[in-house]
């Protein structure tokens, strides 16, 4: 006898909710109906196992049959089954959880290691009418009668007594009609579905089969093939590896495994550069495979680029890029997790909120990060060529959090310096190691390249005490640097900043003569440059060149220009700039001469300045007048030889 029977009130508003709201991609419904089947042969198999023989146990799989004319999907599994009363609690009553029912019976139980529960067998169950217009469930219990659920996704629902012999579940999906947005009859390809368990259900523990159809070459009598004559032969395939790679035993994986795996799922031409296999077993269990690829991706700086690991959950495929478990210094990595400690329910697209998430994520950046290291320590030719490929990402890793990462991050940084030869790296413990004990400081110098950054006046003097320099070639670079400030108690100090020139009494008593001798030239240079520079000033941190431009206040003039290079900058950024003169140099000695000229000594002024902007590798904004004032101090030197 059929009983027509009415969905609960909140079921209904449960039941339109996910329809068209929380599940935006159709094709998931065979992921959701997939897991349940699994979750019902775990319960089976379970009773089967502490039964002691009453209830035996099976050859477990999962079956899958197309009609493409009749528009049907049927899934089959040698579940559990149910009841006519858990027909209406797990399906009539969507909020009501077998699942939940079940893992209360079993938490006492001592062995767990064969017991998962993938979650709330009716709201997974109800993703079916994405694409069914009609929904038939044909189920038996063991020692049960058999019973069909029939309903169409609306109000109502029906329950019949059924003919079927062997426990389990069958779902049959009549899908809908096609519209101009939705090609449902893909659904009936059997491409389309080994495609789908492929991607989302590769590794649930039970074989999926389906009957593939295929051409086969013919033969004859001796068994050799026929050219031209072929004929169709369905073969039931199993969809599905079951064994993931990251469930194996990781001594038994070889890299070449790794390797091949990485390319084959993120489609990649390249082995990966780096991999790394995690098996984390604690309050929070999961698996993951990590993988840095050789090259950066090509659409890394795209605004279209997604960060994200994919996420499995019991081996189920939940979310393709899960950004939460990707800080964004590290978004160039590829891979997966895969955990048990995930509880799923209604809200299986929304996990990337739970906490275990969140914890998952933070142990996955602390090994990462501890790999980096053992590789930058005992293989420095890969690790150089990572740095490489992504080291502003880590220098951005310690800016983006303000210096919140910089303990975690710092010993990754490697650098260019003066003194390394053959533009070799060396890192900030390798430059502390090389300097006296009573050294102070950690000195650098930033610029648009090492070529130019070499030519800065500044290094001179470096050089010539043998005093070595870090080479900041990029433009985060300093940025990176100061919010480290610091390393090993050893201040990070720019060459290029007026804090870091060290000075003698000898030389303070020889800059404070040649200052008070001098200050009438100072002061018209300084009137001169007033809109350019802050002071003008003599130094003693000169060697060769007559003159510079250091900065103060923790600005210096490549975090000026950087910063004014970005979009939509308010207000220009500006440094607090400083011309400093080398009274030793036979420039000046030559210009000292027109010290009581005020007029020349302007002039001058505004050429001393525009040579500090080119030899510290900037662009002098007014070239013309910068050449017209040359032109007048070289026709001024010819005639005196006239």
């Amino acid at each position: 006898m059929k009983e027509t029977k009415q969905f609960q009130t909140e079921s209904k508003e449960l039941l339109n909710l996910m329809i068209n709201s929380i599940y935006t991609n159709k094709e998931i419904f065979l992921r959701e109906l997939i897991s349940n089947a699994s979750d019902a042969i775990d319960k089976y198999k379970y009773q089967a196992l502490t039964s002691k023989g009453e209830i035996p146990s099976l050859d477990y799989k999962i079956d899958i049959v197309l009609d493409e004319k009749k528009r049907t999907i049927t899934i089959s599994d040698n579940g559990i089954g149910m009841s006519k009363e858990d027909l209406e609690n797990n399906l009539g009553t969507i909020a009501k959880s077998g699942s939940k029912d079940f893992m209360s019976k079993i938490k006492s139980a001592k062995d767990k290691k064969d017991i998962d529960i993938i979650g709330q067998f009716g709201v997974g169950f109800y993703s079916a009418f994405m694409v069914a217009k009609k929904v038939e469930v044909t189920t038996k219990a063991f020692g049960n009668d058999a019973y069909k659920f029939t309903s169409e996704g609306e109000s109502t629902y029906t329950i019949e007594s059924a003919e079927k012999e062997e426990t389990g579940t069958t779902i049959k999906i009549y899908l809908k009609a096609n519209t101009d947005d939705e090609d449902y009859d893909r659904f009936t390809k059997t491409y389309t579905i080994e495609n789908l368990v492929k991607k989302y259900s590769d590794y649930i523990r039970y074989p999926i089969k389906m009957d593939v159809k295929h051409s086969v070459q013919d033969k004859d009598e001796e068994g050799k093939p026929v050219e031209g004559k072929y004929h169709d032969e369905v073969e039931n395939k199993t969809l599905n590896s079951m064994v993931p790679l990251w469930k194996k035993n990781k001594k038994e994986i070889k890299d070449e495994e790794l390797n091949e795996f990485y390319k084959s799922k993120f489609s990649d031409y390249e082995d990966p550069l780096i991999s790394l296999f995690l098996n984390i077993e604690g309050n929070i269990n999961y698996s993951s495979l990590i993988f840095i690829p050789s090259h950066l991706p090509y659409n890394l700086y795209s605004d279209t680029y997604e960060k994200g690991l994919q996420l499995y959950a019991k081996g189920i495929f939940i979310k393709d890029k899960c950004p939460e478990l990707v800080p964004d210094y590290l978004k160039f990595i590829k891979g997966l997790v895969d955990s048990d400690s995930f509880s799923l329910n209604i809200s299986r697209e929304m996990l990337q909120t739970s906490p275990v998430l969140k914890k998952i994520s933070e142990n996955i950046e602390k090994k990462v990060v501890e790999k980096l290291k053992d590789i930058k320590a005992n293989d420095f030719e890969k690790y150089k060529k990572f740095w490489e490929t992504y080291g502003e990402f880590v220098k951005y890793g310690i800016y983006s959090t303000y210096g919140m990462k910089k303990d975690l991050l710092q010993d990754l940084l490697v650098f260019h310096s003066l003194l390394e030869e053959d533009n070799k790296f060396i890192s900030l413990k390798e430059y502390v190691d090389k300097l006296d004990k009573k050294a102070k400081n950690i000195y650098y110098a930033s610029g648009e390249n090492l070529d130019s950054i070499k030519l800065l006046p500044q290094l001179e003097k470096y050089k010539k005490q043998g005093i070595d320099v870090l080479l900041l070639d990029q433009k985060i670079d300093e940025f990176a640097i100061m919010m480290l400030q610091e390393y090993d108690g050893k201040k990070l100090t720019n060459i290029a900043s007026a804090e870091a020139e060290e000075v003698s009494q000898e030389e303070k008593e020889k800059l404070d003569e040649v200052t008070a001798n001098y200050r009438r030239f100072l002061d018209n240079a300084k009137e001169e440059l007033k809109d350019k520079v802050d002071d003008v000033v003599f130094s003693s941190s000169l060697v060769d060149s007559p003159v510079c431009i250091v900065t103060k206040d923790g600005l210096s003039l490549e975090m000026e220009k950087t910063l004014n290079e970005q979009p939509g900058m308010e207000q220009e950024a500006k440094a607090t700039k400083i011309l400093q003169i080398n009274p030793d140099h036979e420039l000046f000695k030559a210009l000292s001469t027109y010290n009581e000229n005020d007029e020349l000594t302007k002039e001058y002024a505004s050429l001393l300045y525009d040579e500090a902007m080119l030899l510290e590798g900037h662009e002098i904004k007014d070239k013309q007048n910068f050449v017209k004032k040359l032109n007048a101090l070289l026709i001024r030197s010819a005639k005196k030889f006239l």
